[in-house]
């Protein structure tokens, strides 16, 4: 095996640097008799569960690339952030690790700051498997009160193919169909996400036919996640939004998506309905 390409600091001197900076004593280890701080290296072989001898080699930069699993196993052995176990594969086999799916429904207040300031443009922040975790008032008002319903019925799928309302928004409600299936299934594969999805998929088969029948044609769509999204709104009328997806920094399970009225009829239109001048 030939040893995996690096640039910077080398794997290990990113180990021997995480290493030193762990608290033995924190850890179950005792702390008499040590010239440096942080863990012995055996101490991390022990608990990553490999051979110290191979764990001492990728420190001194021999032996080739470890794998995958050992990656992980020292990620977890030394407490690694996602972050920092991304740049740990990054070192040790010059590619992020396989998508790990980790579901955390937090959403920080800087993160509705930024929604809430997309107003008139409505936005919201959607999982891997399209549950809607935060929105802002124009998104109330354009495409769904999530803040309506049960915080395990907000889900993209679950409206569109059961809420006859959702369904009424849209001009080609197949069309539309088919474009959601078909992303959800490319987000949730990309995020690691399988088996969370399952339940839900699952639910939907029993709950839709038409579900079901789209679901076995296993369509993904080929194109980018934006275009322009033409809606028949009870209130306002016919609307158009150009709408974007956007990966939500430092959390690989969220995705931001915006709607931004496609012209400025539109948007006068929207403003109006949220009596902004």
């Amino acid at each position: 095996m030939s040893d995996a390409p690096t640039t910077g600091m080398s794997l290990g001197d990113y180990l021997r640097d995480r290493r030193m900076k762990l608290d033995p004593a924190a850890l179950g280890f005792p702390q008499e008799r040590r010239r440096t701080p942080g863990l012995r290296r055996e101490e991390v072989a022990q608990r990553a569960n490999i051979s110290p001898t191979w764990y001492t080699w990728l420190e001194q930069g021999r032996g080739g690339a470890p794998s995958a699993d050992v990656l992980d196993r020292i990620a977890r052995a030394l407490m690694l952030a996602e972050a920092e176990r991304e740049h740990l594969f990054l070192l040790g086999l010059g590619r992020p690790p396989d998508a790990r799916y980790r579901r955390n429904d937090n959403i920080t207040p800087r993160l509705q700051r930024v929604l809430d300031a997309l107003d008139p443009s409505p936005a919201i922040i959607r999982t891997a498997i399209w549950d809607v975790l935060a929105w802002n008032r124009a998104a109330t008002l354009m495409l769904m009160d999530y803040g309506a319903l049960p915080p395990d019925q907000r889900n993209i799928l679950r409206t569109l193919f059961l809420d006859p309302r959702s369904r009424a928004l849209q001009y080609d409600w197949e069309s539309v169909a088919r474009f959601v299936l078909g992303a959800f299934r490319i987000d949730a594969a990309r995020a690691g996400a399988a088996a969370e999805m399952e339940p839900l998929v699952h639910e939907l088969c029993q709950l839709s036919p038409e579900f079901a029948a789209l679901w076995r044609d296993n369509e993904v769509p080929t194109g980018p996640h934006e275009g322009v999204k033409h809606i028949r709104h009870p209130v306002l009328g016919p609307l158009a939004f150009e709408y974007s997806a956007f990966a939500v920094d430092g959390r690989t399970d969220l995705t931001m998506v915006i709607y931004n009225p496609a012209t400025e009829e539109d948007a006068q239109r929207m403003r109006s309905a949220m009596g902004e001048p």
